[in-house]
């Protein structure tokens, strides 16, 4: 089957007609940001805020019609704010599920009620980011502390996944979401918002504006301390939770090869550049012990993130073993540290969770401000 094009889903878009406007959303200038890669189709569509939340109907219309177009396999559509000047730079998508759609001016203030932030980052993926940033969030639950977990990961979110959670949010006014929550903790992910297999396709702006908005309109309400699993690299993510967010500081998560850890040394250092605290260097997969016959292997080299975080000036968290049951109880939904409160694993991740509390915790970094970011 031949793949669709862009003259082809605008032509589709052509049929959707805005309710209070004469005309069509093409004809009208309201669609932004098309992205068509093999059979799947990415756009926004730009609206006055005020009427946002009453055009949810116009967005499922102008995805059934791309639905119809032979080749597509998927379609995302979001709603985007005009904001003054217009233009996709200058819009704020809406992160929605099938129920909700919703779009409205950019805040200032993001997650008011959060005593600390803090980012849970890696220079590359595959090093065990999301399973350290949720082991580590339910650990500080278990601390006793009001604990919230934000999923940053919009092309590949897993939290859903590890915490075991199904379903979507609910909202009570139609205009915010309320979080879904397990094991006490609060947690977003746009892959509470999207079916699982729709792949995500969106530019730099709607991937900053869905993070925005999973921060600004969904009710976290008071809390001690958020994490935020942030998506491999030194991206769009990255640079918009430090620069809209206050926060408290980052966790650099690594194995100890030579190839990860040069990774991990650029982003502690984007970090650094957009002055946000390094709280430390957790080195995760730092060994393996065989369960069948107890040898110990360093099978990606051991203490190399600890050396690397030793020669950039920054504490060294922990370090996380290569094991197996670490792996299965992330992904049947049951993480270690609430599946084997008692065992060897959850004690080394409730020892780093104490850790980074004791950096971050009241008076630790009270009134840090957004910093500004300057491109050199």
């Amino acid at each position: 089957m031949a793949q669709p094009n862009e003259g082809q889903i605008l032509e589709a878009l052509k049929t959707v007609r805005d309710p209070d406007r004469d005309g069509d959303v093409v004809s009208l200038g309201m669609i932004a940001g098309l992205v068509v890669k093999g059979g799947n189709v990415g756009f926004s569509i730009e609206v006055d805020p005020e009427r946002g939340a009453a055009l949810e109907p116009l967005r499922k219309a102008a995805e059934k019609a791309v639905e119809n177009v032979p080749g597509v396999l998927s379609v995302t559509a979001v709603l985007t704010a005009e904001t003054a000047g217009g233009g996709q730079n200058g819009s704020q998508p809406s992160a929605h599920d099938h129920d909700h759609g919703h779009a409205q001016p950019k805040s200032d203030v993001l997650l008011p009620e959060v005593g600390a932030i803090v980012a849970v980052a890696s220079g590359k993926g595959g090093v065990g980011k999301s399973t350290t940033a949720v082991n580590l969030t339910l650990a500080l639950a278990a601390s006793g502390l009001r604990v919230g977990l934000l999923d940053a990961d919009i092309y590949g979110p897993s939290l859903p996944t590890m915490m075991g959670i199904k379903g979507r949010p609910t909202s009570p006014d139609g205009k915010v979401l309320l979080p879904m929550e397990n094991y006490g903790v609060k947690t977003m992910s746009i892959g509470f918002l999207v079916e699982q297999d729709t792949p995500m396709i969106w530019r730099g702006p709607m991937v900053m504006g869905a993070l925005e908005q999973m921060m600004r309109d969904v009710v976290w309400g008071p809390l001690d301390i958020m994490v935020v699993d942030m998506p491999p690299g030194t991206g769009d993510a990255q640079l918009t939770m430090a620069q809209r967010v206050p926060l408290a500081g980052a966790v650099i998560v690594s194995t100890p090869q030579d190839l990860a850890l040069l990774d991990a040394r650029k982003g502690l250092n984007m970090f650094r550049k957009v002055d946000v605290p390094v709280l430390g260097v957790i080195e995760n997969m730092s060994y393996f012990n065989c369960p069948h016959c107890g040898q110990r292997s360093d099978i990606f080299n051991h203490g190399g993130a600890h050396a690397a975080a030793d020669a950039m000036g920054v504490d060294f968290l922990g370090e996380i073993p290569l094991d197996m049951a670490i792996r299965e109880t992330s992904d049947s939904g049951r993480p270690i540290v609430v599946s084997d409160p008692e065992g060897a694993h959850a004690k080394a991740y409730r020892a780093i969770a104490d850790a980074i509390w004791e950096k971050v915790g009241p008076g630790a970094g009270a009134g840090r401000e957004a910093p500004k970011i300057v491109i050199q």
